[in-house]
């Protein structure tokens, strides 16, 4: 199994923060499944959203490392919406629903996309306060499949899975860039026919961000040098859709750099992060705040760039 694989953390990290079930719609079958761990008089956390193919618990090791430092993380995991203005309705009920005001939100590939699209929703009566964008994108048309997305619904989940596969890398990977593929398709195989069909129309129809929405939110942009399923061409849309973002590059990483290069991606949202500590907005307990700590650990990651 993918998850003994990736680490022994993981079962640990399963039997200690507990998952939680909540319906926001008047859907009953429209569940969110999430983690909130860290402290509770934090206001304005750090959400994660997954890609297609991936389940709340593919953050356990940003969980784990970001809660111990002292930083509230919720994890998140969708329901089956089918369209973005869906999907950005229900978010803001469970946003109201955990009586959170604002957040950070850190989305990987699609997720980004959602956060974006959230972002954009919210503009008049903000609710996001910053952006880390992970292997993202800002248009959906990049993928081609725009006239397919209107037919997932229709696809058996074996072909849907198929779909998502061809994306994960299949050339010679470190081994632990192998553990980590194997734990994702391990929680692609845990997703039912209705969740793939949903969110790769969500990844799929035609949409894109509109930037003079979003234009005045902190952003980061995370991604990496080595093969993932992102062009070229989508990465440099996203930074000339926003020229005055943060950039946190990794140099190897594939599609999910926050299980396979947990260190770094978990070093760029501290410095990310570290911009709002001292603010209403801080995602950290005051009393754990460790500049020092910080200044270390940023002359470790260049270290350990220099020796890639």
């Amino acid at each position: 199994m993918g998850e003994i694989k990736v680490s022994p953390d993981y079962n640990w990290f399963r039997s200690t923060v507990p998952l939680k079930k909540i319906i926001v719609d008047d859907d009953d079958s429209k569940i969110w499944s999430l983690y909130d761990a860290g402290p509770r008089s934090i206001r304005c956390p750090l959400i994660f959203l997954p890609p297609v193919s991936g389940t709340a618990d593919v953050f356990f090791r940003q969980i784990l490392a970001l809660t111990g430092w002292g930083y509230r993380v919720i994890a998140l995991q969708y329901p089956v919406y089918w369209d973005h203005l869906e999907f950005c309705d229900g978010f803001r009920k469970l946003l109201d629903h955990l009586q959170l005001d604002k957040v950070h939100l850190f989305g990987a590939s699609l997720g980004g996309f959602l956060a974006q699209k959230f972002a954009e929703y919210t503009h008049k009566s903000p609710r996001v306060h910053s952006l880390i964008l992970c292997n993202s994108f800002s248009d959906t048309s990049i993928f081609n499949q725009t006239w397919t997305a209107n037919s997932f619904w229709l696809m058996p989940a074996f072909m849907l899975k198929k779909i998502l596969l061809g994306n994960f890398s299949s050339g010679p990977v470190d081994p632990m860039m192998a553990n980590a593929i194997d734990f994702m398709v391990d929680r692609l195989e845990s997703l039912g026919q209705s969740e793939l069909a949903s969110r790769l129309t969500l990844n799929c129809q035609n949409s894109y961000v509109e930037p003079h929405k979003i234009r005045d939110i902190p952003v980061t942009i995370m991604d990496v040098f080595d093969q993932s399923a992102l062009s070229t061409e989508a990465k440099e849309e996203m930074y000339k859709l926003y020229p005055n973002a943060r950039r946190a590059h990794l140099k190897t990483g594939g599609n999910f750099p926050y299980l396979c290069r947990s260190a770094e991606v978990n070093l760029y949202v501290q410095i990310h992060l570290l911009q709002f500590h001292g603010t209403k907005y801080a995602a950290i307990d005051p009393s754990m705040v460790s500049a020092e700590e910080l200044e270390v650990q940023k002359g470790n990651l260049s270290i350990s760039q220099e020796e890639q």
